[in-house]
């Protein structure tokens, strides 16, 4: 009956320290999904940066409807990543669905950008109204096509959510700084023009996700944490 007991207790021992390395594993921060979006991100923009400069185009294809598709792998990790854990906190559950939001406003406001000022010509066609823009230099008179103004700017605001809230919580700076960074490009994007905003963007990326990301993601295969 001892050695009944003994073996037991040391059992016991072994579920408890097991458990407590589960939930200390589950507070490590992958970063997989900071690079994911911090390489899609950081790629649309310097595209986009390069079709303004460059003075090309993709066509009907908005080089931004990559985020679309980042929500897929992003589904994807967040399955993994939640099996791989016994253990999974409200903290890492509340983490995922910030990301997922996140991926799912960026998407939003891409589309908003790319239908309603085509509607709203639609409408105004519809009624017999035509926009007319007129040259001052040249005098010349065209056809006005609505567009949204520095809708570019809106995204550093929508960046900063993800990249603070993962920064605070886990209480890694560099993200805490790349957050504040978001807020500091959209005052900036205020006044440049949409080719500038382009190259802010990719640099909003990489300085607040993909190198973070790397970071973490160096961290976490070390098994440390934040």
């Amino acid at each position: 009956m001892a050695e009944d007991k003994k073996l037991s207790e040391e059992e016991s021992l072994q579920l408890i320290t097991e458990m407590i390395h589960k939930v200390k594993g589950s507070f490590h921060e992958s970063g997989t999904s900071a690079i994911l979006w911090g390489s899609v991100i950081g790629f649309c923009g310097l595209f986009s940066f390069a079709e303004a400069q460059f003075n090309f185009t993709t066509g009907w294809f908005d080089i931004w409807f990559l985020t679309l598709i980042a929500i897929v792998p992003q589904i994807i990790i967040s399955i993994r990543e939640s099996r791989k854990r016994k253990v999974l906190t409200y903290e890492e559950n509340a983490m995922n669905a910030i990301w997922m939001i996140f991926g799912i406003s960026i998407f939003a406001v891409a589309f908003y950008n790319n239908v309603v000022p085509a509607v709203t010509e639609n409408i105004f066609a519809n009624d017999g109204i035509e926009l007319l823009q007129k040259n001052k230099a040249t005098g010349a008179v065209t056809t006005f096509h609505p567009f949204i103004f520095s809708i570019s700017s809106v995204y550093f605001i929508l960046y900063a959510i993800p990249t603070l809230a993962t920064g605070l919580v886990r209480k890694f700076k560099p993200m805490i700084i790349g957050g504040f960074l978001c807020y500091l490009f959209f005052i900036i994007s205020c006044f440049t023009t949409y080719k500038y905003d382009m190259l802010l963007h990719s640099l909003a990326a990489i300085s607040n996700w993909l190198i973070p990301g790397l970071i973490l993601r160096n961290r976490f295969l070390k098994g440390e944490g934040c």
